[in-house]
């Protein structure tokens, strides 16, 4: 990615306006003559509304500087499935004896599928050939942006505790995993190799997620149970080493709780 790119996050409680606010915050960088791409993450897909025009996995120009698309979370569950699939015919030339190929039609509605989804779609998008000075995404409520978030770190945790384990079954079995091909070492066996793939990707992604570039934007509203979410969201962030950059106070009023709270803050009346 060029190192001058952006990425907005809109996060927050469903209903809090952060599909609107992400609109006028695409539409505001195109009007200054920033290249933009507004991409949905949320089921709900509430841009083509705003918009009052039809959006599609493949960009939609809505003028000179901002194309809009939307990420359709099933077709990326299957691309997704269907990655790894290929990845375990590689790894595993035997795996058919185990049947494995029938639970690919179960797996998509497994825990996790559809977080590894929306990870699956934003990297398509940020490592795509078009590149763009902003990329603002449209989040999905709470729950699903929060596991978003949270899934490269806890990724991370399982590959290493598979790795190590993968480098003991190797010593137990006493298998040479590098050839020597004049000065170069080769990595031989397939499994540490992907494994070694899977921890460099995550360790990219948590690295975006955690950088300058990443802008993530609290949208709320000034009723308590928003706030009190509000401060949940913001709790949740820090425990993996990222921060809010902003909170967007939409509908504001002088009751809210989250006006004192010491971020910066814009404030949307009603």
């Amino acid at each position: 990615m060029l190192q001058e790119t952006k990425i907005l996050f809109f996060i927050g409680k469903g209903g809090v306006g952060k599909s609107t606010v992400s609109a006028l915050s695409a539409m505001e960088f195109s009007l200054s003559g920033k290249k933009t791409l507004l991409v949905s993450l949320d089921p709900a897909h509430n841009q083509c509304d705003i918009f009052e025009k039809k959006f599609s996995q493949k960009k939609t120009a809505v003028n000179k500087f901002l194309d809009i698309i939307e990420i359709d979370i099933e077709k990326h569950t299957n691309e997704y499935l269907k990655e790894t699939r290929e990845k375990l015919n590689n790894l595993y030339s035997y795996q058919t004896s185990f049947n494995l190929q029938g639970y690919f039609k179960i797996l998509k509605f497994s825990p996790g599928i559809e977080e590894y989804a929306l990870l699956h779609s934003f990297e398509k998008v940020i490592n795509s050939n078009e590149k763009y000075e902003y990329y603002v995404f449209d989040m999905p409520p709470t729950a699903l942006t929060l596991k978003f978030f949270y899934l490269p770190h806890i990724t991370l945790i399982w590959t290493k505790e598979l790795l190590k384990l993968r480098n003991e079954i190797l010593k137990k079995k006493e298998i040479i995993t590098k050839i020597k091909l004049f000065s170069k070492e080769i990595e031989s066996d397939k499994v540490l190799l992907e494994l070694k793939k899977v921890t460099k990707r995550q360790n990219q992604l948590f690295s975006i997620f955690k950088s300058e570039k990443c802008i993530v934007n609290l949208v709320a509203n000034s009723d308590k149970l928003s706030s009190k979410e509000a401060f949940r969201i913001i709790e949740k962030v820090k425990k993996i080493d990222m921060n809010i950059s902003n909170i967007i106070l939409n509908k504001m009023d002088n009751k809210s709780p989250i006006i004192d709270y010491k971020l910066p803050t814009i404030k949307i009346p009603f």
